[in-house]
């Protein structure tokens, strides 16, 4: 796809007094790379830097500017003291030198949000507000004289920015966090200055976008402000565009709109579930009513974000884990390389699902997230033949990692496509990123020293592994075929091929609960089937990450789809399946049958290749997520 096909993203722009070379920016998202004491180092300024080259302007992850209050979580970063000025010039000066922007997004803290609770120091709100997760945490309400030192502590931190050298400041205002909780009556209940009408609950705000202007002369200011809570009883997109306009008057000069809240968190992080551009319903609305630009984000993708831009309904292009997964985002849209750009796939497993374990972020199709000083791929010393036996996520990521680095590699699958387990999981419109990542591994061996062998059923004895320097296995894992009376029954079909276009009925039980099971339920139901999930455990996909969770259950509930937890399955017959739960035995009637009890590795064919030498890597070695596999193929081929 031609260059031309993204004009209005492309375009040099001006926010403010900085000059910016598109009109993408990477929205704030937190790293969890910083040092012991909140101060960047040197991987974290190195992740940042790569992504200049993605974006007109890269926004940092949160950074507290006061623990006058408030403990600051281990791992957040701060500018509260010059000691963080070191780290803010040579990230600076990082971005400066590759011809970037750079932007520090500051926080007056999480309030009821806070990570821990301290004892001794109660949570700070703008009001006596329960802790979003603890009921029985109360809050304290800040007084003015408190509020009065945050505001001066904005001033302190945008001034360490300024003298740094960073190009812009961003003010953490959505999602509700401590700011948040002032501009919403939902958490402000204040009598005083600080509360009552939208002026006042703005107040508090507004003084820090003054304070920031004071603190850092010149440097534009942008605000995130999540425009809908998602939850009965918090703000609507009416009530934000109030709150917008009073925001603009205090000087700022960039919005960026979201949604969501701790009470909505899926709409914070917004999974595969929710589709492309699940944000953009009420961007235009404050676009058209106010003068300072504004920025749309949420699954965005490149053409709906050329749309927006193009047809005025937004000014910039807000990318988040989309510049995670590939850094190069908008610099392959300039190349006419639309095809290139690597999928994220909304998973959050390593960049979200990381960040609440306090663990350093990470990604599940990019490997080099984190280590992009240590995970360069430059050519082998000595160019091997290596054979790949299976092309699944691991074994096409090892593959497209060590034709990188030169050596010729042989991908045997024993299918007709490639994908392995993803080209089933992907088959529901919710997750379509899922085939994009196949659509993507695919063209990039096409253009490398990769020749893929379809329908080759590969064993330990098999000759087209002979001249092979190195042996990679990764052939997946094997259905868990419990042995329950009647599993084997005609009206019983796998869960793999009932993704794959197996004949079903209008009436499904679908026998396990797992990832698996439930995604294939929800897809059935969209589809129009009347579907129950028979599962052991006492919830439907314990080990799917919360967030996404979130969104699963609901979607679930909307089709119609029955969940039977703590439900054990006993025996399959022609006409259902027979189960016992709580209350006893019961018959579910069903057309088909649905066995989804989850995956075991393939051990015979593991074994017999290990033994003459092979590495074995993902679901033949652990059945994992998508993101282990991709990162163990990267991890084998990087080491050859």
């Amino acid at each position: 796809m031609p260059a031309t096909a993204f004009p209005h993203v492309l375009e040099p722009v001006r926010l403010g007094s900085l000059a910016l070379r598109n009109r993408v920016i990477m929205v704030p998202m937190g790293t969890e790379m910083g040092d012991h004491d909140g101060h960047l180092t040197d991987r974290e300024i190195a992740y940042y830097a790569e992504r200049s080259a993605g974006a007109g302007l890269v926004c940092t992850g949160i950074n507290a500017v006061t623990d006058d209050y408030e403990v600051i979580n281990a791992g957040l970063g701060r500018v509260d003291t010059d000691a963080a000025t070191p780290g803010l010039k040579k990230l600076a000066e990082a971005f400066h030198a590759r011809g970037g922007a750079v932007s520090v997004q500051l926080t007056a803290g999480l309030g009821r949000n806070i990570n821990t609770i301290d004892p001794e120091r109660l949570p700070i709100s703008a009001s006596d507000n329960t802790h979003w997760l603890d009921p029985n945490v109360r809050c304290r309400a800040l007084d003015t004289h408190e509020i009065r030192v945050i505001v001066q502590r904005f001033r302190e931190a945008a001034a360490r920015c300024a003298e740094a050298g960073i190009d812009a400041i961003d003010i953490h205002g959505h999602t509700g966090y401590l700011i948040d909780q002032f501009m919403s009556p939902v958490w402000n209940r204040r009598t005083d200055s600080y509360g009552g009408s939208v002026e006042n609950r703005c107040r508090f705000a507004a003084e820090i976008i003054a304070a920031v202007k004071e603190g850092a002369p010149g440097l534009p200011v942008s605000f995130r402000l999540s425009v809908d809570h998602r939850f009965e009883g918090g703000r609507t997109p009416a009530e934000s565009l109030e709150i917008a306009k009073v925001l603009e008057a205090a000087g700022l000069d960039l919005l960026m709109i979201d949604e969501g809240s701790y009470e909505a968190m899926d709409y914070v992080f917004p999974p595969y579930y929710l589709g492309d551009n699940c944000m953009m319903g009420s961007v235009k609305m404050f676009k058209d009513a106010l003068d300072i630009p504004v920025l749309g984000c949420g699954n965005l993708t490149p053409e709906r974000a050329e749309e927006a831009i193009a047809t005025g309904e937004m000014d910039f292009a807000g990318i988040g884990r989309a510049l995670i997964a590939d850094p190069e985002w908008a610099l392959k849209l300039a190349e006419g390389r639309r095809a290139d750009i690597r999928p994220c796939i909304r998973c959050n497993q390593l960049c979200v699902g990381n960040a609440f374990v306090g663990q350093p972020l990470g990604c599940a199709v990019n490997p080099t997230v984190g280590f992009e000083r240590e995970r360069v791929l430059t050519p082998a010393a000595t160019p091997k033949r290596v054979a790949i036996v299976g092309a699944g996520p691991a074994g096409l990521e090892a593959a497209r990692v060590a034709a990188l680095r030169g050596h010729t590699v042989d991908v045997y699958e024993r299918g007709e496509q490639l994908g392995g387990v993803l080209w089933p999981a992907a088959t529901p419109e919710f997750k379509k990123e899922l085939r994009s990542m196949i659509f993507w591994w695919e063209r990039q061996l096409a253009d490398l020293p990769v020749t893929v062998h379809l329908g080759a059923e590969i064993t330990a004895d098999s000759p087209e592994l002979d001249a092979a320097d190195v042996v990679i296995a990764a052939i997946g894992a094997d259905p868990v075929v419990p042995p329950i009376l009647g599993l084997d029954g005609p009206n019983v079909v796998e869960v793999v091929d009932a993704h794959l276009g197996a004949t079903l009925g209008h009436r499904i039980v679908v026998c396990g609960g797992g990832l698996s099971g439930a995604d294939f339920a929800l897809e059935a139901a969209q589809d129009g089937h009347d579907v129950t999930v028979i599962e052991m455990a006492d919830g439907i996909a314990p080990d799917l990450l919360m967030i996404n969770r979130i969104t699963l259950l609901r979607d679930l509930a909307q089709a119609g789809v029955t969940l039977l937890t703590g439900h054990k399955v006993v025996s399959v017959d022609a006409a259902g399946v027979a189960v016992d739960g709580p209350d006893g035995p019961v018959h579910i009637a069903a057309e088909t049958v649905v066995s989804a009890f989850g995956v075991r590795p393939g051990a015979a064919l593991v074994e017999s290749l290990t033994a003459r030498g092979a590495v074995a890597i993902g679901d033949c070695v652990k059945p994992a997520k998508v993101g282990d596999a991709i990162n163990a193929g990267f991890a084998a081929a990087f080491a050859l």
